[in-house]
Order: structure tokens, then C-alpha cells, then sequence
């Protein structure tokens, strides 16, 4: 499979509110995208590859990362785009001086929960009832960032 993964820019806002609108029954809005351009405490990575095949988005505040979203169109999963994702975002973290990342994950994402477990998250807690739509518990992920500077 070929793609790269790049920073977020405008030209991706298109494709990810089409994955957003895909893959999550509450997506977020592309009002909502955009201001992410210019929150100096979010970094968003794009998988492009003839279009936006997927993307992530981190906030990170004080030394602590936390990944807001990351999906990646139906007929793109398990070629390794999610898991390149992760990754870069986890190295741009700890490159910007983040200890850690977290996420939350539905417990029923059988699926995500394998790939989070593959890149090195350890389960950290639950959320009671954090899912709407349908309504479901969350599990916490957590991955230490060794070496954070």
C-alpha cells in the first residue's frame, strides 16, 4: 500500500470530514476541523495516497498527549495506515516533550484495541457510560513515550 504520512493542511479538510462523516456517528464538523489548523496545542498527521485515506489528531498540553480522533476509510484498514499514524503522532509527541499519550477507545473495538496493544498502549482504566450513540463504556489507553525531552 502506498502512502505518506503529512501534516494537516487545509487541502485535507475536505477528505477528512468525508472519513469523520464514514466512520463516526457523531463526526465532527468542518467548522470544527478547521479551527484545529490554527490551535497551537493540536497536531493532526494526514495518510494521503491518491486522497485522504486517513488521519490523527493529538492535543498535547503540559507534556501530556492525547489522541482526539483517528480513522481511516473502510476500505483502507489493516494496510498499516492506522498503525503509521500512531506512530508518527506518538514520535512527534515525544519529540515535543510529551511523557506520554492517551486515548480512549470503545470497548467493543475489538479491532482498535488489538492495534492499540501492537504499538505498545497499555490498558490504563475504563470510562464509565463515555459513549454516546450508542451509549458504551470507554477503555483508557496509555503509552509512556521513553526518552520524552
Amino acid at each position: 500500500m502506498d502512502f505518506r504520512i503529512v501534516e494537516m493542511s487545509k487541502s485535507h479538510i475536505d477528505g477528512i470530514v468525508k472519513l469523520e462523516e464514514t466512520c463516526f456517528a457523531s463526526p465532527w464538523t468542518r467548522e470544527g476541523i478547521e479551527e484545529e489548523l490554527s490551535n497551537s496545542q493540536a497536531h493532526f498527521l494526514a495518510a494521503e495516497g491518491g486522497g485522504v485515506l486517513g488521519y490523527i489528531g493529538v492535543q498535547e498540553i503540559a507534556g501530556e498527549a492525547y489522541i482526539t480522533n483517528i480513522a481511516v476509510l473502510p476500505g483502507y484498514r489493516r494496510k498499516g495506515i492506522a498503525e503509521a499514524l500512531l506512530n508518527a503522532a506518538a514520535r512527534g509527541a515525544q519529540e515535543r516533550g510529551c511523557e506520554f499519550i492517551t486515548l480512549e477507545v470503545r470497548v467493543s473495538n475489538s479491532p482498535a484495541i488489538a492495534l492499540y496493544e501492537k504499538c505498545g498502549f497499555d490498558k490504563a482504566g475504563t470510562r464509565k457510560g463515555f459513549y454516546t450513540n450508542p451509549g458504551e463504556d470507554a477503555l483508557i489507553y496509555t503509552k509512556t513515550l521513553r526518552g520524552a525531552k
